[in-house]
């Protein structure tokens, strides 16, 4: 029988599809129930896009959630849209005239009003749940949601060209930051309105856009088991910036039972609340562990399993 896959795959997410339609072709042409993504990306988006699978790299998706991410959009001035993307209606349309006054400089000062930590407004077609409804839904009935700002944080906002009323732009920016309400929120600062006309993520983490796998691809190497040591990342692989502690069976066994450790220190004690990763003696993942008053505390547990193979109906469905 072939072992069961288990890690990440840093798949480039095709336009057209939903974040979910991903994981459940992941899902059949693994044969794993145990399945999850690290970041939507709309329907309209392309790039990368991190699937977990399998019990020990779907515990570790967090990791992912929280890390840096980059993006390359192409931003339509002059049109401003009830979805904040080409995808939806137009409900403000500047002058030509306006927008042929509008110089490259003036675009990247305002920018520049956006570059770090902010509240930020999320669009009305989102996720977001209100109720238990996610706001998408409430705004094709024609209905406004009451959405709460969010503080995000853009690390780096630049405008790389520009092309009329179509501009390229890249963001470096943190969890739960929407491109789209940026390009609503440039828009209005500049006078003339812009949505999203083309978005395509380039970094999440440790995985970017050069070495991201084609999902068709992904899927035909799962079917067909094949090289899927070069397909699939280890689950640790997104822990790589972490500091490592290395345990003794004593202390694996105190840790798989919650209990903090105090394994002896290569070098200085890590500031307190130092996050790391704990290894046993053959190389296995353990645990994540937070430095706590001297000793590290486990955070999470990591008991590696064998995950349930998916029915012939079940890969069907």
């Amino acid at each position: 029988m072939l072992a069961t896959p288990s890690g990440f795959l840093n798949i480039d997410k095709p336009s057209g599809m939903t974040s979910f339609d991903v994981v459940r072709a992941i899902r059949r042409a693994a044969g794993v129930k145990r399945v999850g993504h690290a970041g939507t990306l709309d329907p309209l988006a392309t790039g990368v896009l991190p699937v977990a699978i399998g019990g020990d790299a779907t515990r570790l998706i967090d990791a992912l959630v929280d890390a840096r991410k980059a993006y390359t959009t192409e931003l339509t001035l002059g049109i401003e849209t009830d979805t904040d993307d080409a995808e939806g209606e137009s409900v403000a349309l500047a002058s030509e005239g306006k927008l042929d006054r509008l110089t490259d400089e003036a675009i990247q000062l305002a920018l520049a009003q956006f570059v770090g930590e902010h509240a930020q407004l999320p669009p009305q077609y989102s996720a977001i749940k209100r109720a238990g409804v996610p706001a998408y839904r409430a705004a094709r009935r024609g209905e406004t949601v009451d959405l709460m700002p969010r503080v995000v944080t853009a690390h780096a906002l630049r405008l790389v060209s520009r092309d009329g009323a179509q501009c390229c732009v890249e963001i470096e920016c943190s969890k739960g930051y929407y491109v789209r309400a940026l390009a609503r929120d440039l828009g209005r600062a500049l006078g003339v309105g812009a949505h999203v006309s083309a978005l395509r993520r380039t970094q999440v983490g440790p995985f970017g856009a050069a070495r991201a796998v084609p999902l068709a691809a992904a899927v035909s190497r799962l079917e067909a088991h094949d090289r899927l040591d070069a397909l699939l990342h280890a689950p640790d692989a997104v822990l790589t910036g972490w500091p490592a502690v290395l345990l003794d069976a004593v202390e694996v066994a105190e840790v798989r039972f919650g209990r903090p450790v105090a394994p002896p220190l290569c070098a200085d004690a890590p500031p307190e609340g130092t996050r790391a990763r704990a290894y046993d003696f053959g190389g296995s993942l353990v645990a994540l562990t937070e430095y706590r008053g001297g000793r590290w505390q486990p955070v999470r547990v990591l008991v590696t399993t064998t995950d349930e193979q998916l029915s012939s109906s079940e890969r069907e469905a």
